[in-house]
């Protein structure tokens, strides 16, 4: 028998993915209004197919609607799937005419799927015939043996990835058949079967390598050390096992059809034209003409119509600028402040046509200003807070801004929720992040891309916003986060705007002189700890300081690594008192840093206009604390002197104006009081008494009128936040320098003294292990797959983590709330004075110095009245010439 090159292709993925490959709905309509998407996708699909791999034999399996052998086994199986599309089902019947116009089998079975009739198919080729599996599931891949490779989509159904027995065991370290048996262990949430409670890919490999087989795992159970995930392989046995045989595919079915009778018969002209004809698909009847030889019809047939549509700004119609529409600005650097816009794209919600025009020309363009200016046209943004910099800093306004993709995605979760990436994966989009490395490379820092793939890719970012609008919009709903992103976050993007916009004045020539005094001062220690060594070396060189530390002064070895000794900060200040060249190196480290990237480093960021204009961050920390970037002015350090100077350069942008700041006080230990219900500490705060005083005389049983000294009341401090953060007696010891013994008894008499707070401890670890996840007071979730990890250290992270979320996230909650209520009354009061910066529980606003009295009152009123807690908010304030001076 001849050699046979034999295609399989599942008919009921394929066709699935390639309705999701082309969003416009609305465009790909027939004469009838037959929705024809994913018939003109899938035709391009074969095509391809065809001229790839030019098969002998091709047959395409479908699935048959109604019950198969897995329904009947888990009846469960696949029923968490979506109801299909109307606009896809009302396609289905016609992928049958295509493929009879391509002269391709088609075939299903009842009782089984299409992947148990491409099993079958693969087995029966010979050893010497090539089959090739083409599919959008990779349960597939467990077909791979010698002569069976397995492609599986990438992106839509235009990319291909191969995966035969050598490409699985690099990727996972298995065999093909072991495919099977990690879906047993950790089921398939795609098909809805259940697998072992806790165990993803990562463990059920562990597994595999250990045992190979679900079965073989069972029968070597005592090998496993006692563990909860143990339990969980024991109670979940028969979840595993039932699992695993969901998951196989099944390669004896008694089909109807055999290998010979898939033999590939070529195109039927006549057919695929008139099917062409129907559907409209002018581009490809065309083709088939032309390759053919035929002529075309004496009719005329209308073009196919365009993805989108490229328009000159200056010649906008009023129908180019829709009422409602998805909008989206492309810039190849992430600092927004200082990178170039490269790309404009909006979409028509309405009508879904696109339109691509040219950035120089639109923010010149009156209509278009006008339009973006106008509140009554609702706007659907990918980030909002972005593109209203980039457009303040062309000189144009944005209104009405009506949905942020981002920022719900943020609040659904953190890590980007699961229902998102499935439907990026099924739409084709490229990945759902600000700067697409598949576009622009590693970094994005590559060259433009032409224009043909700029424009595509801009298109299938703005279809993609439009269709996740009404998802996001249900998740935040259903997760009980609507009034969190509608009060909170929405609003903040605007604030926080407003806040980049008009930046920060910094004295350049400040930090220049500060600069130089460091570099002087930076000298001088050299010269001193080339002194203390007997030598001149690298002193940032880990490799030299560690022979000098440790061979040539012979200090005790800490710590080693793969290459060589580690001169860590912590392996440092434990050798603090061993050599004076200790402590010069660790001051020398600080004041390199200061200088480095503070000193050196701050004067880059300051543009034309004298001032900084930092990012901040508003979807990225998980408890929803505020982040900055380019630079970070959070971060500047506060806990030496030279460090805390560094804020003179920090000035009001007009002469006679001040900065004022305001400073919640112990924000999370009232937070605490009030989630945690701890009478005790509420009775503490709600008196006006030093909470650290008052926990120092409950902790250490003292009289109430015995005077607290520095020590005890330092000893008390680090207790009660450390409470906050979950501190172990390890981490307090650290902290005061204590024994173990010591500092384990402390926090056991922090929790007999108060008790409620204790309580609370226990009962949101055990409210995460059930829900896994714990919220803050304003529905805020922080997600927490770790809480009940095999692993001690990585589940007791997870369960302090789970302690202080709700305290830090109800905190930072709190602060986002007064932010935009100062600027509310700001803009109320008609003041001049405005935000400036946000630097966790502080806000800084700048204004005319007789502003100052007004905002004395008007700030810390409307922080410490914004929420209603059971014990009272305090806000310490104060005006000054420049930033360090507000301390």
């Amino acid at each position: 028998m001849s050699h046979k090159k034999i295609v399989l292709l599942d008919g009921s993925s394929l066709a699935f993915r390639a309705f999701f490959s082309i969003l416009d709905l609305e465009r790909f309509k027939n004469k009838d209004g037959l929705h024809t998407n994913a018939l003109f996708s899938f035709n391009r699909m074969l095509e391809n197919i065809l001229d790839q791999f030019q098969p002998t034999h091709i047959l395409v399996a479908f699935d048959q609607p109604g019950p198969t052998f897995r329904t009947k086994q888990f009846e469960e199986y696949k029923g968490n799937r979506q109801k299909t599309p109307s606009e896809f089902k009302e396609q289905l019947p016609y992928f049958r005419v295509l493929l009879d116009g391509y002269g391709i089998q088609y075939y299903d079975m009842a009782d089984y799927e299409a992947d148990d009739i491409i099993g079958t198919l693969s087995r029966q080729a010979d050893s010497d015939d090539e089959v090739i599996v083409i599919s959008g599931d990779k349960d597939l891949t467990q077909l791979a043996t010698d002569n069976v490779t397995v492609y599986i989509t990438r992106k839509g159904v235009s990319e291909l990835e191969a995966y035969t027995p050598e490409v699985i065991r690099e990727k996972f370290d298995l065999e093909p058949l072991q495919i099977i048996e990690m879906k047993g262990l950790m089921g398939d949430s795609s098909d809805n079967y259940p697998g072992i409670t806790r165990i993803g890919e990562k463990t059920a490999l562990k597994l595999l390598h250990q045992f190979n087989t679900v079965a073989e795992m069972y029968d070597r159970l005592d090998e496993l050390k006692p563990s909860k995930m143990k339990e969980n392989i024991i109670n979940d046995k028969a979840n595993a096992l039932m699992s695993r045989d969901l998951a196989e595919i099944i390669t004896n079915v008694p089909l109807e059809k055999n290998l010979e009778d898939i033999a590939y018969k070529g195109k039927q002209t006549d057919l695929l034209m008139d099917f062409y004809r129907q559907m409209q698909f002018n581009s490809f009847l065309t083709q088939l003409q032309a390759q053919t030889g035929l002529e075309a019809e004496a009719e005329e047939v209308p073009a196919d119509l365009p993805l989108y549509q490229v328009i000159e700004v200056d010649q906008v119609q009023a129908d180019h600028l829709p009422d409602r529409a998805a909008l989206y600005i492309e810039m190849l650097e992430e600092n927004y402040h200082m990178g170039q816009v490269i790309g404009l794209v909006w979409q028509d919600l309405d009508s879904h046509e696109i339109y691509l025009a040219d950035w120089d020309q639109a923010i010149q363009s009156p209509a278009f200003k006008a339009w973006l200016a106008d509140a009554s046209n609702q706007k659907i943004l990918f980030d909002s807070k972005r593109d209203q910099v980039i457009l303040a800093n062309a000189g144009l306004d944005l209104a009405g801004i009506d949905f942020d993709i981002m920022i719900a995605n943020y609040l659904i979760d953190t890590h980007l929720a699961k229902e998102l990436a499935d439907m990026l994966t099924n739409n084709d989009m490229p990945s759902l992040v600000k700067y697409d490395e598949a576009v622009y490379g590693k970094g994005a820092k590559q060259a433009v891309p032409d224009s043909a793939e700029l424009n595509d890719h801009l298109a299938n970012k703005v279809k993609a916003m439009g269709l996740l609008v009404e998802p996001l919009t249900q998740q935040l709903k259903d997760l009980h986060m609507w009034d969190l992103y509608q009060t909170i976050e929405m609003p903040l993007a605007r604030v926080l705007a407003r806040m980049e916009i008009q930046g920060v004045k910094v004295d350049a020539q400040i930090l220049a002189d500060k600069n130089q005094a460091l570099l002087e001062r930076l000298a001088q220690m050299e010269a001193e700890i080339y002194d203390l060594a007997g030598e001149e070396f690298n002193i940032n060189s880990v490799k030299q300081l560690g022979v000098i530390l440790f061979e040539k002064l012979e200090l005790p070895i800490i710590k080693k690594t793969k290459t060589g000794y580690s001169t860590a900060a912590d392996v440092l200040e434990k050798l603090a008192d061993k050599h004076p060249i200790i402590p010069a190196i660790l001051e020398y480290r600080q004041i390199s840093k200061l200088q480095g990237t503070y000193l050196a480093g701050l004067p880059t960021y300051i543009k034309e206009d004298g001032k900084i204009h930092s990012r901040f961050v508003q979807t990225l920390t998980q408890t929803g604390r505020l982040s900055s970037a380019d630079p970070n002015l959070q971060n500047i350090p506060a806990r030496i002197e030279e460090g805390r100077r560094i804020r003179q350069a920090f000035v009001p942008a007009h002469e006679g104006w001040q900065l004022f700041g305001a400073d919640y006080s112990q924000i999370e230990l009232r937070v605490l009081a009030h989630i945690a219900q701890d009478q005790h500490m509420i009775a503490a705060f709600k008196s006006g008494e030093d909470i650290h005083e008052a926990t120092a005389r409950r902790v250490f049983g003292l009289d109430p009128d015995t005077v607290i000294d520095a020590n005890l009341r330092r000893q008390a401090k680090a207790v009660n936040f450390g409470i906050v953060y979950g501190i172990s007696d390890y981490g307090l010891s650290n902290n005061l320098n204590i024994p173990r013994k010591h500092a384990k008894a402390f926090i056991e008499n922090y929790f007999e003294k108060y008790p409620d707070i204790h309580q609370f401890m226990e009962d949101i670890v055990a409210e995460a292990k059930e829900k896994g996840y714990v919220e803050t007071l304003f529905k805020r979730r922080r997600y927490l797959p770790d809480i009940d990890a095999s692993n001690f250290n990585i589940r007791s992270f997870a369960e302090r983590t789970a302690m202080n979320s709700p305290i830090q996230g109800t905190a930072a909650d709190i602060i986002k709330i007064a932010m935009v209520r100062i600027q509310d009354a700001l803009d109320e009061k008609g003041l001049q004075s405005r935000l400036l910066l946000s630097v966790h529980d502080e806000v800084i606003l700048e204004g005319p110095a007789e502003e100052m009295e007004v905002l004395s009152d008007l700030v810390p009123d409307i922080m410490e009245s914004c929420v209603e807690l059971d014990v009272p908010l305090k806000v310490e304030y104060n005006q000054a010439n420049d930033w360090y001076e507000l301390k």
